[in-house]
């Protein structure tokens, strides 16, 4: 079974995204806005604990989850389709 890159790209990119985007607001509901670093604000310019940080974090986990969905998705075709072509020998 084959993996379409760019579906799974896309579906990992958005639960990466809206994944970060909510758990920063459940930290502001609860402990407040902050804009102490963070290791995520190392990795992710711009990103803070407040609501326009939440929306930076948004896009660049977006961009990072679907980079990383579409390099696991390729390697998963690649690894799957010589696995399948050495059974068949």
């Amino acid at each position: 079974m084959r993996l379409n890159v760019r579906a799974f790209a896309l579906a990992c990119g958005l639960l990466w995204g809206v994944g970060l985007f909510l758990a920063t607001w459940w930290i502001i509901l609860f402990d407040g806005a902050s804009s102490g670093s963070l290791f995520l604000g190392r990795l992710y310019r711009g990103y803070t604990v407040t609501p326009i940080g939440s929306l930076i974090g948004l896009v660049w986990a977006l961009v990072d989850g679907f980079i990383g969905g579409a390099l696991l998705a390729w390697l998963y075709n690649l690894l799957g389709g010589s696995r399948a072509a050495a059974s068949k020998a």
